[in-house]
């Protein structure tokens, strides 16, 4: 069968396909030809910035690396200080010793201050007898003069005034939990 030569009609009453792949390409021209010529290109209107003029050297727009923009975040709402103290939070038993970190537990901090939670009234004491050194440790990590103070408290303790009717003196139970 040559190129010229129409096809003729199978058994089912349609053209048979050749293999040339010449009836896709009679397709496509008979469909591009009842579209009335080549796809226009649209033309794209721009508006002109004077401010911004895009170039060759890098400016704001440019895609930036996700390091550099949380550091421009952190400097632009004074989050330095903070992001540092919840990251000594973080490293606690590092920085104070695990044995320390085992009993006692950093709870806030706020203007210098650093409020720490001790599981016994025994630990309250060794805190409070080891705060110049944990506060040097931590001004190390921080910057000077970051912690000026830790203020240390016991454990929280159970209540016995219950009830309406209360007595407000009496020695009532002493410390029997360190």
């Amino acid at each position: 069968m040559s190129a010229e030569e129409p096809e003729e009609p199978g058994e089912s009453g349609e053209p048979q396909h050749a293999d040339d792949g010449l009836d896709l390409a009679r397709s496509i021209a008979r469909a591009t030809a009842s579209a009335g010529g080549p796809p226009r290109k649209r033309r794209r209107l721009r508006k002109r910035n004077p401010g911004k003029v895009s170039g060759a050297h890098p400016d704001d727009r440019d895609p930036q690396l996700l390091d550099t923009t949380v550091g421009r975040l952190v400097a632009d709402q004074g989050w330095e200080v903070d992001l540092r103290v919840h990251g000594v939070f973080g490293r606690w038993p590092e920085l104070v010793g695990d044995q320390v970190a085992e009993h006692c537990t950093p709870e806030s901090f706020d203007d210098g201050r650093l409020v720490v939670r001790t599981d016994s009234t025994a630990w309250a004491t060794q805190m409070k007898l080891l705060a110049p050194t944990v506060v040097r440790r931590l001004n190390e990590e921080l910057g000077h003069g970051t912690v000026t103070v830790i203020e240390v408290l016991g454990p929280h303790l159970p209540t016995w005034k219950k009830g309406y009717y209360r007595t407000t003196g009496g020695r009532g139970p002493r410390d029997t939990y360190g």
